[in-house]
C-alpha cells in the first residue's frame, strides 16, 4: 500500500473534465472528510495537483486517493503533519532521495514500535485489573476491592 506507482496520463485524461471522482466520493473512499481533503492539499501533503473541472470542482484520480490513504494512515500512526509534508515533498521530487525516505520511515517506525510497547504495558495492567474484578465478583467478595475510604481501615488494594 505504501508504494504508489503513477502510470502515464494520456492527453485525453487532461482534456476530460470528468476524469476522477468528486470530493464527496473521494471523502467516502478514503474515509476522511471533504474538509480534511482540502486541508491536505493546502498543507502540501498531496503529491500531485488535483485535477479540476471547467467549473473548478476537484476531481480525484486513483493515484490521489491512494496517496491520501497513505497520508491518512501515516497520520493515524502518529506521524506529524510536518513529517508527512516532508515525505510528500520527497516522493513528489522523484528518484534520487530514496535514502532520505527510508530514514524518515525507519525513524517513524521506531516511534510507532515504542508507542506499541507502551500500549502493551498499559494493556497488561488493564487485563490484570479485569482479572481482579472478575475474580472478586465471581468469588462474591467484591467488597474487598480497594476503595479510597478503605485506606484508613487497611483493606486490600486491587
Amino acid at each position: 500500500m505504501l508504494e504508489v506507482e503513477q502510470s502515464p496520463v494520456s492527453a485525453s485524461a487532461h482534456s476530460e473534465p470528468d476524469v476522477g471522482v468528486s470530493i464527496a466520493e473521494a471523502a467516502r473512499r478514503t474515509g476522511v472528510s471533504a474538509h480534511t481533503l482540502r486541508y491536505y492539499e493546502r498543507a502540501g501533503l498531496v503529491i500531485t495537483s488535483v485535477e479540476r473541472t471547467n467549473g473548478g470542482r476537484r476531481r480525484y484520480r486513483p493515484v490521489d486517493l491512494t496517496w491520501i490513504t497513505v497520508c491518512t494512515r501515516l497520520r493515524a500512526a502518529g506521524m506529524p503533519i510536518k513529517t508527512i509534508r516532508r515525505y510528500a515533498q520527497l516522493v513528489a521530487a522523484g528518484h534520487g532521495n530514496e535514502q532520505e525516505r527510508l530514514a524518515l520511515m525507519t525513524a517513524h517506525r521506531a516511534d510507532v514500535a515504542a508507542k506499541i510497547a507502551e500500549l502493551q504495558v498499559n494493556l497488561e495492567l488493564i487485563d490484570h485489573k479485569i482479572g481482579v474484578y472478575r475474580g472478586r465478583l465471581d468469588a462474591g467478595d467484591a467488597d474487598k476491592l480497594w476503595a479510597p475510604h478503605s485506606l484508613a481501615s487497611g483493606s486490600s488494594r486491587s
